[in-house]
């Protein structure tokens, strides 16, 4: 973004008497003029009428969940519930529990009848973040929910039906996961009817001051503090930085810069945004570290399995005896590798907390 285009707004940000950022018609809760947001909110104007199931595909932190509020809301289903679960967040053994119920009596501790979402969502509809962490057996039950509109709960024998309109969001290659057998390719294809892709905030920059804005007044609002001014240097600062985090490492930044002002121009931590970027910034590696890494990689996915049309020389296209060779050059043991990263879903991968 220019310099010019910086004072500008800094100039606007002191003026100007909204009390938003600047939002779109229809999306009050979605900050942003950009092309490629526009694109999105085309997307989400196009299939929202319809009861098509959507899939949206993004990294952590781009707001996925409010594009998903936003189909709801401009849906049929707006007056009925909108329910949401983060299928990462459950703990694997009570997520079927989460989903579809469970009647009193079905495992240790159901000491009662408990709803699951889907019978929550009813005519409504039901948000799936980070489905690609739902395990296998769970995947076939949701995709006869998709196809049949039933299910039983938990430990019930009673067949219940649910209208829910499902919307699925993933910041993993789900395509990739497919090849890997860890996703049913039923299902990627019955949740993939209307994908719309997330961009993320670097692809986005002249969103930025308006998320600044819109997240400075938020936060000064919330304390009691009375910020009117952004200076142009905080501005391209804020600009060229690379946001790994999107949105949501932005939000967390400007809060933490509100509070650390005294006065009424926004002083954030710059220096520790330098801090960010040196170690997102991977160190160079060698040819050999780089194909030592890869061969255990291959053998933690195998689980060390070298032979076979499965085995890990199989799947990196050279002979069991080459792959033998290299190993003992490289120093590979079949399971020297770290034991915490065994049967690792592709999803935890430089997976960040944001």
């Amino acid at each position: 973004m220019r310099m010019s285009s910086i004072r500008n707004f800094s100039h606007f940000f002191r003026h100007s008497r909204l009390e938003r950022g600047s939002a779109n018609d229809g999306f009050e809760d979605i900050i942003g003029t950009s092309g490629p947001l526009q694109e999105v909110l085309e997307l989400v104007r196009t299939v929202a009428p319809t009861n098509s199931t959507v899939l949206i595909d993004g990294e952590t932190g781009t707001g996925k969940e409010l594009i998903a509020r936003a189909v709801h809301e401009h849906s049929s289903r707006r007056g009925c519930p909108f329910v949401k679960l983060n299928c990462a967040a459950i703990p694997l053994g009570l997520l079927e529990s989460e989903l579809f119920g469970h009647e009193r009596g079905a495992f240790t501790g159901a000491v009662a009848r408990k709803v699951g979402r889907f019978e929550l969502a009813d005519h409504g509809t039901l948000f799936l973040d980070e489905i690609g962490e739902l395990p296998l057996e769970l995947q076939a039950k949701l995709l006869r929910v998709l196809q049949e509109r039933e299910f039983e709960r938990l430990g019930g024998t009673r067949t219940l039906r649910a209208d829910v309109r499902l919307i699925a969001a993933t910041n993993c290659d789900l395509a990739a996961l497919v090849s890997q057998k860890r996703f049913r390719s039923d299902i990627y294809y019955r949740l993939n009817v209307f994908p719309i892709p997330v961009p993320p905030l670097r692809d986005r920059v002249e969103d930025i001051p308006l998320l600044v804005r819109h997240f400075v007044r938020k936060f000064a609002d919330q304390i009691g503090k009375k910020i009117d001014e952004v200076p142009s240097e905080v501005l391209e600062a804020l600009v060229n930085h690379p946001w790994p985090g999107n949105i949501r490492e932005l939000e967390n930044f400007i809060e933490r810069s509100v509070i650390l002002t005294s006065g009424n121009v926004l002083r954030p931590p710059l220096e520790s945004l330098k801090r960010t970027v040196e170690l997102e910034s991977p160190r160079p590696i060698t040819l050999a570290e780089a194909e030592r890494d890869h061969i255990r990689r291959t053998l933690e996915y195998t689980r060390g399995v070298v032979a076979g049309p499965n085995g890990a020389a199989a799947r990196l296209r050279i002979k069991r005896s080459t792959l033998y060779f290299r190993m003992q050059k490289l120093g590979i043991s079949r399971f020297n590798g770290d034991r915490r990263e065994q049967g690792r879903h592709p999803c935890q991968v430089d997976r960040r907390t944001i």
